[in-house]
């Protein structure tokens, strides 16, 4: 079976392959070379759902798109399907900063997060998703190397370093992402 990846982003779809077709039967991931749709969906699903219908329709094949983000609970869940643009680009160092000065002195109680991923698989009329989250809360400092984004800030639960000091396979194991494609596997596998 084919499966596109609708991304752009060889990384991605290097990881995701290393990770599904080992576990998938007859599986191969291929890359999305067609237009990138605008994400314009209020929800992690909706976003997941535009790229994979978009990648869906260009193909003619299944395709399985994928959005994530970091739930702030003091913030209602901000900065969400915004995390990338928080500061109002894509600077995932200024989109740290303000996170830190929104939460300021916020005690460590009311600091608690999550990483959330969605993964939207679109065949023909068929639309499933798959969603995984990371609890944790957000530190006081960015601390660690082994990451991007939010994850020198986010301490996940049971530890106490962030995800940016984990070792990779650690935090690839235990991730909202993980958790997503652990539930596409397992209906793959069905």
């Amino acid at each position: 079976m084919k499966l596109v990846l609708a991304s752009h982003n060889q990384g991605k779809l290097a990881e995701l392959r290393a990770i599904l077709e080992p576990a998938v039967a007859d599986l191969e991931l291929i890359g999305y070379d067609g237009p990138e749709p605008v994400e314009d969906g209020v929800s992690y699903l909706e976003n997941a759902l535009i790229k994979a219908r978009a990648a869906a329709k260009h193909t003619g094949l299944p395709a399985i798109a994928d959005d994530s983000g970091l739930a702030v609970e003091i913030l209602g869940g901000s900065p969400g399907i915004f995390s990338a643009r928080w500061a109002g680009g894509r600077d995932n160092v200024e989109n740290r900063r303000l996170l830190l000065k929104q939460l300021g002195d916020v005690k460590p109680e009311h600091r608690g997060a999550a990483f959330v991923c969605t993964i939207a698989l679109v065949d023909g009329d068929d639309e499933i998703s798959f969603t995984g989250f990371w609890a944790g809360s957000i530190g006081f400092e960015e601390r660690g190397n082994n990451g991007h984004g939010y994850d020198p800030v986010f301490v996940p639960s049971g530890f106490e370093v962030t995800a940016a000091e984990l070792e990779p396979e650690v935090k690839n194991a235990l991730s909202h992402r993980a958790e997503a494609v652990s539930q596409l596997i397992s209906y793959l596998n069905a």
